[in-house]
């Protein structure tokens, strides 16, 4: 029944495996240098990040803008019926009255409790916040390229290691339907062999399965469609694995002193503190300078339009002082609120720190453990694979039975899956502490 299940489930993965586009021969192989710079020109979140940045920028602008003086102009044309004051000559009149008023306004702030001089400041401190925000979401971009990159390369090395056992235990397969017809092993032998040739097929489609599927996140990554072909080039097989000198200590310092995310974590102290600048500027006054011109035209004057324009002209300039005395403590709850917010944002720096040495201790003691575990899965491979050649040469022989031989092969496969395991989780963490210490990543 077991054999049925699993000849059921290949023939329906190969169904499936049978609508898949054909790969072009002229399809690009794309590096991890390639996949990085692409990411980082087309990633949208890489793009908010930035656009984020581009706001800061504005708003930037627009506090520096604040000091400058406005400039209105306005244009009133009215009629009045009745007894009224006429708004030219200020004098009691009853009768229709056709005015024209036109002017020129202007304001500006002299003093506000240095509150606009800390708006600047402040969002000059945002514009560095932000731009280090779009420097971390770049970093985190490249980081989950490295582990979806390194991730489909060791499901595309497993696909050929499932290939080779498919075609070994196939091979099998031929060599006890020979041996059962010669009478020399029992149905149970040659349908072990059969059994074995299946699961293997359904390992091989399996592994293709996986493949696919870190190929489709490496192209939401990269703001790929889902129809584009997509070929990655494999890495150099004589790369240096375990001569990695690491100082734990100079790995912290290094990944404190440059990852965005940190110095971010700083300048959000900063912005609080500008922050409470601004809250305790409530409390000093205002002080503003206005000024004016202006002209105007009334019917019921004889002159003409233009001679009372003339004759109309005036000019205005004006001190305005507003003292805070009571504005029911929302002065107060600001500062209180900015005070609080500063104190967050320390811990939140605190936070952040703890979090980078987590990440560089992580990354250290998986590198050390990666580097032995490497060594023992190497010695095991090489055991595993001469065992399994010596299991087959008995197997041909007829000294050794169909399950011992799977046992064999099932160990080797093992052995192998552990190896490159070992292997990529080996450069992904190598590559993660070249990261902390402020080295670029590449393979």
């Amino acid at each position: 029944m077991k054999q049925y299940i699993v000849i059921a489930g290949i023939l329906f993965a190969q169904f499936a495996f049978a609508q898949e586009p054909v790969i072009d021969s002229g399809t690009k192989i794309w590096s991890l240098q390639d996949c990085i710079d692409y990411a980082i020109e087309n990633n949208i979140t890489i793009k908010e990040a930035t656009l984020n940045e581009r706001i800061s920028e504005v708003d930037y602008k627009t506090s520096k803008s604040a000091k400058l003086p406005n400039l209105y102009g306005s244009a009133t044309q009215s009629f009045t019926n009745g007894t009224s004051i006429d708004p030219i000559t200020s004098d009691y009149v009853s009768d229709q009255i056709h005015n024209t008023n036109l002017g020129v306004n202007t304001s500006m702030t002299l003093f506000k409790g240095n509150q606009l001089t800390n708006q600047v400041a402040q969002n000059k401190l945002l514009i560095e916040q932000n731009s280090l925000l779009a420097e971390e979401a770049k970093n985190n971009i490249v980081i989950s390229i490295l582990e979806t990159y390194l991730q489909t390369l060791f499901s595309k090395e497993g696909i050929s290691i499932a290939e080779n056992n498919l075609e070994a235990s196939e091979q099998e397969v031929i060599r006890a339907k020979t041996r059962l017809d010669a009478g020399t092993i029992a149905l149970t032998d040659y349908t072990e062999a059969q059994s074995q040739a299946a699961t293997n097929k359904y390992n091989l489609i399996a592994a293709k399965n996986q493949y696919e599927q870190n190929i489709i996140t490496l192209k939401q990554l990269l703001e790929l469609s889902p129809l584009q072909n997509l070929e990655i080039e494999t890495i150099d097989e004589n790369m240096d694995l375990l001569n990695l000198e690491l100082n734990k200590e100079s790995i912290y310092n290094n990944a404190l002193s440059f990852l965005p995310e940190v110095e971010a974590s700083s300048m959000n102290i900063a912005i609080n503190e500008k922050e409470l600048d601004i809250a305790k500027g409530g409390y000093l006054p205002t002080l503003t300078l206005t000024g004016s011109v202006g002209s105007g035209y009334t019917s019921i004057n004889n002159s003409s339009f233009a001679d009372q324009l003339d004759l109309n002209f005036n000019q205005r300039l004006g001190l305005s002082l507003n003292i805070p005395i009571f504005n029911r403590n929302q002065t107060k709850a600001a500062v209180q609120t900015a005070s609080i917010n500063i104190e967050k944002a320390q811990l939140q720096k605190q936070s952040i720190e703890k979090e980078v040495i987590q990440k560089v201790e992580t990354a250290y003691q998986n590198t050390l453990s990666s580097q032995e575990q490497l060594v023992a899965a190497e010695a095991s491979l090489q055991a595993a694979e001469q065992s399994y050649k010596l299991a087959q040469k008995k197997y041909e022989l007829g000294d050794l039975s169909t399950t011992d031989l799977v046992i064999s092969q099932n160990t080797y496969t093992s052995a192998q899956q552990n190896y490159l395991q070992a292997k990529y989780l080996n450069i992904l963490y190598h590559q993660l502490l070249q990261f902390y210490q402020g080295n670029e990543i590449k393979l």
